[in-house]
């Protein structure tokens, strides 16, 4: 009898894989100037993989997507930036994007897996078996995946804008997209990040107003606060007032601020989880 791997230890055998594929393209800039694209991408890709088969594991214990706390977010993240970066990254055949892609997800994997506290309570069925709650959920993190890969773009963009004005034209940096290139590429991930946000919002939003005690206003204006950043980003973009480095920078910021929303979104849901814990309680000690 082969032993039943948990969920954890496909994860981590996952962020071991992500950590190796960056840990080659490292060397391989090191001693050849040049990414290696094929092996990195093997790396993610059977890291990608392996990180499905541990959600699924996780996602059937717990009765759902696992999405109950910093440790399941953090992985979804992770999870959903590779996604994209295996469908944006074979497309325009960008070994650089692999590069980055493998450092973003093994540094969100690992950090998830080493902090204890982030995984100390695995709730089950936290969506109350409702499908569109589950499905506002998952695309919202989904979209926070977007920003991930966006955030990538955003460095790669700073690094061919600093070689062009240093005239550092040569090694590695002779494999970044030009800067045209990764524009556009921004501009589609924080549209597509931006709307996919807005339909999770919008979904969400129709169970919310049937029950407003499902969830705390808090959550409710950091995730609306995180859309309306990037809404208005865009919007100054496609206008033209916001452009070169100032677009990657706010990119950046964008990204970082929809990571740090996820703890408001935390506290929120504890308070929401423990209200009702009291709630039958109370109704006891009330009834005649």
């Amino acid at each position: 009898m082969f032993p039943v791997l948990t969920d954890r230890t496909w994860l981590w055998a996952a962020a071991a894989l992500y950590a190796a594929g960056f840990l080659q393209g490292t060397v391989a800039l090191m001693r050849h100037g040049r990414p290696s694209g094929g092996a990195t991408s093997v790396l993610i890709l059977l890291g990608y993989l392996v990180q499905w088969i541990g959600l699924g594991v996780r996602g059937r214990a717990v009765g759902g997507c696992p999405l109950g706390n910093p440790f399941e977010v953090y992985q979804f993240t992770a999870w959903s930036a590779v996604t994209l970066y295996l469908v944006v990254g074979a497309t325009f055949r960008l070994s650089m994007l692999g590069y980055f892609s493998a450092c973003l997800a093994s540094t969100l994997t690992l950090t998830s897996l080493v902090i204890p506290a982030w995984d100390a309570t695995q709730r089950t069925r936290i969506f109350g078996n409702n499908p569109w709650i589950e499905f506002h959920a998952a695309l919202a993190v989904f979209s926070y995946g977007v920003f991930a890969l966006l955030a990538l773009t955003s460095i790669m963009f700073l690094l061919r804008n600093y070689s062009l004005k240093s005239k550092q034209l040569g090694g590695w940096f002779s494999f970044l997209p030009s800067i045209r290139d990764l524009d556009h590429m921004g501009v589609r991930l924080l549209g597509t990040g931006t709307t996919i946000l807005a339909v999770a919002l919008l979904v969400g939003s129709i169970h919310w107003l049937r029950d407003t005690s499902m969830v705390q206003s808090t959550k409710i204006l950091v995730t609306v606060a995180v859309w309306a950043a990037a809404a208005i980003a865009l919007t100054l973009r496609l206008r033209g007032l916001l452009l070169s480095k100032r677009f990657a920078w706010t990119c950046l910021i964008l990204f970082f601020a929809a990571m740090l929303s996820l703890v408001a979104v935390e506290r929120s849901r504890h308070a929401v989880a423990h209200a009702a814990f009291l709630r039958p309680a109370s109704g006891a000690v009330s009834a005649p």
